[in-house]
């Protein structure tokens, strides 16, 4: 008998309190065999991957399977155990020598990279293991706010993720139209986010993945792509305010140059940068691109991933708020920020900032 072992773990700090969870399936109907799910205590992504493959392993030759094909979301296993990378790192080489042990006693193994999409399943297992071991109640279902606001239809719901870290970031200059990169930590985070949105269960494949068209958006974008599986495509309307000459400067450094320009512009949202936008601008661009991507992903589920600003106005047509927001509300570099724009006109904010995958 033929059976697909699908495998996880996690880790809630690297190391942190850690979890591993695996599924077997019968190959030929997909029917569950065996699930497997534990927590760990403390321990890091990687020794909890290695955990849910040997679970799956066993889980797979108690179920009578002589042939396995093991199915994971990381890369690090996948490649140790198929022999193509060395494995370096002293706490594994037990767990990967177990890992074999088990492997030895069926007629065939397989292993396979998935994207963390098509691994839902034990991905939840691993998170519910977490959980557990944290002592904390199983997440209540999501509820809609129909019923309160009186919104028809189904919303499309924006997940709206800011990109990762960048040099310009770092030092806290006014980074809009230059095309900087995003420095390592920065793809780090990048990683962390993808990740978190990979668990997401109406996220996947034919998901639509929307970025601004710069460089350090559509490598955030890419992160959560790779994970998804899904592909990256580019809107012009999800670019940052364009700086104009101010670009590259600290605030301090353009109130010092334009002390009189930048207080108005500061008051103002109708004022422009020297060179560049005001923030009426940016908000009117963003409400055209906010109305093409409601028509065009009518009911669906998107991923935005944009810059400051923009977020920013997507957040304020959701709660129909003023141009205020802009001040009153913080960011961070790749923080999660959600809002459903109802085909009648409504509008509901389901979470703002949200930087728990960056923990």
């Amino acid at each position: 008998m033929r059976a697909v072992v699908e495998a996880d773990g996690g880790s809630r700090g690297n190391p942190g309190p850690a979890g591993y969870g695996a599924v077997v399936r019968d190959a030929a109907t997909g029917e569950i065999l065996a699930e497997r799910q534990e927590g760990l205590g403390v321990a890091t992504n990687n020794v909890a991957e290695y955990s849910g493959l040997i679970a799956g392993l066993r889980a797979a030759a108690e179920a009578g399977a002589t042939e396995v094909d093991v199915r994971m979301d990381s890369k690090l296993v996948v490649e140790q155990m198929s022999g193509r990378w060395k494995i370096k790192h002293e706490a594994l080489k037990p767990l990967a020598e177990r890992a074999r042990e088990l492997a030895a006693g069926f007629a065939r193994v397989s292993y396979q990279w998935i994207p963390r999409a098509e691994n839902a399943h034990a991905d939840r297992l691993a998170n519910e293991a977490m959980d557990t071991q944290a002592g904390k109640d199983p997440a209540p279902e999501r509820t809609t706010p129909q019923k309160w606001t009186g919104a028809q239809g189904t919303p499309v719901r924006m997940m709206l993720l800011r990109h990762g870290q960048t040099a310009m970031s770092v030092d806290r200059r006014y980074s809009g139209r230059g095309d900087v990169p995003l420095t390592e930590h920065g793809g780090q985070q990048a990683a962390a986010a993808a990740k978190r949105l990979a668990a997401v269960s109406e996220l996947g494949t034919d998901t639509a993945i929307v970025a601004s068209p710069l460089t350090r958006t559509k490598q955030t974008a890419q992160a959560v792509a790779d994970a998804l599986g899904a592909r990256v495509e580019t809107h012009p309307g999800l670019l940052e305010t364009d700086f104009g000459e101010w670009e590259g400067l600290t605030f301090a450094e353009a109130a010092q140059r334009d002390p009189e320009l930048h207080g108005r512009w500061l008051r103002d949202p109708l004022v422009p940068a020297p060179g560049g936008e005001s923030f009426d601008a940016v908000h009117q661009r963003v409400r055209r691109t906010r109305d093409e991507l409601v028509e065009t992903h009518a009911g669906k589920t998107i991923v935005v991933v944009s810059h400051v600003t923009p977020i920013k106005s997507l957040l304020r047509l959701g709660l129909d708020a003023g141009p205020s927001l802009l001040f009153r509300l913080h960011l961070d570099l790749a923080s999660l920020s959600i809002v459903e724009f109802y085909p009648d006109g409504n509008a509901s904010v389901r979470l703002v900032n949200d930087i728990s995958h960056l923990a």
